[in-house]
């Protein structure tokens, strides 16, 4: 099977799933595959495409897709440009390891002027415990070079 059909199957597979579990969204799903091993739970997180802003700026979503502090015309610019860079997708999930989500939210909260931005994010993206995480990327050499990218990123 190409790669391109196994992401067909996984795709009618997880859209069959969000509609026999509507209303509970965000549930474990556990896949399996024969002669595969135990895959961590995933979550599948359904999110409306989003709707341009009235701006013109970036992109905004639809109701309840982003928190309020993050779905400004400045968080939008800076939202479209880390999809572009590979680090989020559509739905604005990471696409990084857990230390570089951390470093990543770290970027974007300090551009934004966001506060509580481990409760933000943590939210956003279903993680506990995301300062946990940028205090171990602090402490890795390659943490330095990745905030160096989204310094260049977000300027």
């Amino acid at each position: 099977m190409l790669p391109a059909d196994v992401l067909k199957v996984l795709n009618e597979l997880l859209e069959q799933l969000h509609r026999k579990d509507k209303d509970h969204q965000g549930s474990p799903v556990f896949i399996y595959a024969p002669g595969s091993q135990y895959v961590d739970k995933q979550f599948v997180i359904r999110a409306s495409p989003p709707t341009p802003s009235p701006t013109g700026e970036g992109e905004r979503p639809r109701d309840g897709e982003l928190p309020e502090v993050l779905a400004t015309d400045e968080a939008m610019i800076l939202w479209q440009k880390v999809q572009q860079a590979g680090y989020v997708d559509d739905h604005y999930q990471p696409l990084l390891s857990r230390t570089q989500s951390a470093l990543l939210a770290d970027a974007m909260a300090e551009r934004l002027g966001i506060k509580e931005k481990w409760k933000v994010f943590g939210e956003l993206w279903h993680r506990k415990n995301m300062y946990n995480d940028y205090y171990r990327a602090m402490e890795q050499h390659q943490s330095l070079r990745f905030q160096d990218k989204l310094k260049q990123l977000f300027d």
